[in-house]
């Protein structure tokens, strides 16, 4: 038996990169998939390529900093699909710029579609899940989050707040039955990563991780399944890291054996 068997799940963010990567594995594994995007033809796309390989999956546009389009997502998938039992928040905007230089329409860009996406997100489906007496929040973080990176002031400040939103969620939400983790990737082989990292940024993650590699999509799709899975069913306010070991690392050299 497919480990999300009759499950009915949202993918914010899930057009394209890690979202579409989960959202292709959720649908793989059973679970009946809204691939929900602020880019209206790559949801499209994602959702045709699931229907066309047997599952079953829809698509909607929405902008997850819009609390009207957020509502209108959750509301659409109750009344088509009667219920939610995973919400995994992918929906996110990067930025890399100096913090003298970055600017208040920036800032305030960032941490609108990263972190109050989040919350705008997970409270509407939250209510869906107390009413049917529990259900999966999974949200995606970074190791932005953790550490404090040049340029990351805005992205990183953003996503340590989904860190201790994913934590406060998870304590009051659990008498409910709901549970809320997080997926904190390290550097992942994306589209988007092709392009923006250039040789020296990879050389520079490859010497931080001791795995020397990025980490694959599927990769990040296989710790959303986990989390989504039974077998999860009493994790709950964890930071997954799924980084080829860059947070535990501290100073690395070659050493004769």
């Amino acid at each position: 038996m497919r480990r999300l068997s009759n499950r009915i799940a949202i993918v914010t963010g899930g057009g394209r990169g890690i979202g579409q990567s989960i959202a292709i594995r959720f649908a793989q594994e059973g679970a009946s998939v809204v691939v929900a995007d602020l880019d209206a033809p790559s949801a499209s796309r994602t959702a045709a390529a699931i229907r066309a390989s047997g599952c079953r999956a829809r698509d909607q546009a929405v902008d997850v900093s819009n609390q009207a389009q957020v509502e209108d997502v959750i509301a659409s998938t109750v009344r088509d699909w009667t219920r939610i039992d995973v919400l995994v928040n992918v929906a996110g905007v990067g930025l890399t710029k100096l913090f003298l230089n970055t600017s208040l329409e920036e800032w305030e860009r960032v941490l609108r579609v990263n972190l109050t996406g989040c919350f705008l997100c997970s409270q509407a489906a939250a209510r869906v899940m107390k009413k049917q007496g529990g259900g999966k929040i999974i949200n995606i973080a970074s190791l932005s989050g953790q550490r404090g990176g040049t340029g990351r002031a805005a992205y990183g400040a953003s996503k340590a707040g989904v860190t201790m939103l994913t934590r406060v969620m998870a304590v009051e939400l659990a008498r409910y039955g709901i549970t809320v983790n997080e997926i904190a990737p390290g550097p992942v082989n994306t589209e988007m990563t092709t392009v923006t990292h250039d040789e020296a940024t990879r050389n520079a993650y490859h010497r931080l991780i001791p795995m020397g590699r990025y980490a694959e999509l599927e990769e990040i799709a296989s710790a959303a399944e986990f989390l989504a899975s039974r077998e999860a069913d009493f994790i709950n306010g964890h930071t997954l890291n799924v980084d080829g070991g860059f947070a535990a690392a501290g100073l690395m050299f070659d050493l004769k054996e």
